[in-house]
C-alpha cells in the first residue's frame, strides 16, 4: 500500500439503501468483466463493490477480485468525477488476473467518462513548423 493514499470509510458506498439509490438511478456502463454504475454526486468519488458467488464460487476469489478493484480505486480517485460508483463483476472476472481486472476497470472507467481522457501524445514533439506556409517576400 502506498503511504498517505489510503481507502477511508467515507469514500465507501456501504448502505443497503445506497446500494438501492445507486442502481435506481445510475447510468450504467458494462464491458463482459465488469459493470459500473455512476450516480453523480457532490463530494469526494465514493466506491461499492458487488461481487456475488455466481461470480465465483470461493471466497478467496471473490476478495481477490474486490482487493484489485480496491485498490485500482484507491490509486484513481483523485482523477476520477465525483459521485458513488457501485462496480457489479460478471463471471468472466474470475478469470482474469490482476493486471487484466484493472485493465478492464479503467477502460469501464473512461467509458463512463468518470475519468479525463487519456492523452493522444505520441512519441514525437510538436512540430516546430508553422502550419501556414511562409513567403520568401519575392
Amino acid at each position: 500500500m502506498t503511504a498517505g493514499v489510503r481507502y477511508p470509510r467515507h469514500v465507501r458506498v456501504r448502505a443497503r439503501a445506497d446500494f438501492d439509490r445507486i442502481f435506481a438511478s445510475a447510468t450504467r456502463t458494462a464491458s463482459p468483466m465488469l459493470a459500473v454504475h455512476l450516480l453523480p454526486e457532490e463530494g469526494p468519488a465514493r466506491l461499492g463493490l458487488a461481487v456475488s458467488r455466481k461470480v465465483d464460487k470461493r471466497a478467496v476469489g471473490r476478495n481477490r477480485i474486490k482487493r484489485v478493484l480496491r485498490d485500482a480505486f484507491r490509486l484513481m480517485q483523485p482523477q476520477l468525477a465525483p459521485g458513488s460508483y457501485v462496480v457489479v463483476a460478471r463471471p468472466a472476472a474470475a478469470q482474469a488476473d490482476n493486471p487484466a481486472l484493472r485493465a478492464a476497470f479503467l477502460n469501464v472507467l473512461r467509458r463512463a467518462r468518470a475519468l479525463p481522457p487519456s492523452s493522444a501524445a505520441g512519441t514525437m514533439p510538436a512540430s516546430p513548423i508553422p502550419s501556414t506556409p511562409v513567403s520568401s517576400g519575392a
